[in-house]
């Protein structure tokens, strides 16, 4: 049973609305960062975005820029409402970014979290970007018009700073590799890691195995503020340092945005509630579901491994939340 079917679907004259404003040639971009075919959008701002925008956008709070997916996400016809009033990123932008100072550059498609974070925040949050009589900022803000925060010295910190908070575990579970690259004379000593944020894990070394069968379960710690899981393959070198076998990116957002939606996985029967879908942005070998099986959220997703001549790695994610 999917969650995107019978009575939760949008009409059709809604999707065809979002879709027509999509098309648009300023709704194309990112808004924030520039970055081709965003596939997510604040719908009170009115802005399409990308996923690691998203991301910011998603931790200033509902209060500021409520995120929905295109695909994923249930729209009503007063968010649709709302984005097509805006008219998209081209006029969103004319009026969020009046005011930038001269010589600032807004981050690119490859700017880190960190950047994308001071300018996201500096553009929505603290609206410094905006004519000065449009801004509405809190009463309790610190910050001054003189002193944006995109340019304040960056050793004042406050007491939080550096502060993780977490809302989950993830359960990775590295199934095997397939048609791995050789690096030693005839094969391969494969392991693989698993990044998320500052955190990463290891699987055991499989020696001279170029289709090896893990079956082993990595646990990571899923920050407020989440980036893609990293994944990459190497080749044992005890002599020297590690060759690369490949690598990937696993995007978190479908799986958390349905196990968030659903809240309590476990008063539900096995249903199919989100799906991550391949594309040529992506390292996805076919459209990877998200279900709810036996009250437990999972995703199987199967990878092909990029900067590498050849290589497949199989995997299952588990959604694991604070309170379970």
């Amino acid at each position: 049973m999917s969650h995107f079917s019978g009575d939760f679907r949008r009409p059709e004259s809604a999707k065809s609305r979002l879709k027509d404003l999509l098309l648009q040639k300023d709704n194309q971009l990112c808004a924030d960062c520039g970055a081709p075919d965003p596939k997510w959008a604040s719908a009170n701002i009115g802005v399409f975005v990308c996923l690691k925008c998203s991301g910011v956008h998603r931790n200033l709070g509902t209060h500021i820029s409520k995120v929905l997916s295109i695909t994923l996400d249930e729209w009503s016809d007063d968010e649709i409402d709302a984005m097509m009033e805006v008219g998209g990123n081209g006029f969103a932008n004319s009026i969020y970014e009046a005011f930038i100072p001269d010589g600032y550059t807004k981050p690119g498609p490859s700017a880190s979290h960190e950047e994308r974070s001071k300018f996201i925040k500096s553009k929505y949050e603290l609206q410094e970007f905006l004519k000065p009589s449009l801004r509405i900022i809190p009463n309790n803000s610190s910050k001054t018009p003189e002193e944006p925060s995109c340019f304040q010295n960056s050793s004042k910190k406050s007491p939080q700073e550096g502060m993780v908070e977490f809302m989950g575990l993830l359960k990775v579970k590295v199934i095997k590799g397939t048609n791995l690259a050789v690096r030693d004379m005839k094969s391969s000593d494969p392991f693989i890691t698993v990044t998320l944020g500052q955190q990463t894990a290891k699987t055991t070394v499989k020696k001279k195995n170029l289709n090896p069968v893990w079956n082993e379960e990595l646990m990571l710690s899923v920050p407020q503020e989440y980036g893609p899981l990293e994944l990459k393959v190497f080749d044992l070198d005890t002599v020297s340092s590690n060759d690369s076998m490949g690598e990937a990116e696993i995007d978190l957002q479908p799986m958390l945005t349905s196990a968030m939606a659903f809240g309590d996985a476990e008063i539900y029967g096995d249903m199919q509630i989100g799906k991550w879908l391949k594309s040529d942005d992506n390292a996805l070998i076919d459209d990877s579901a998200v279900n709810i099986v036996d009250g437990k959220v999972k995703q199987e997703v199967s990878l092909k491994l990029g900067n590498v001549e050849s290589g497949e790695v199989y995997l299952e994610l588990e959604w694991m939340p604070l309170d379970q």
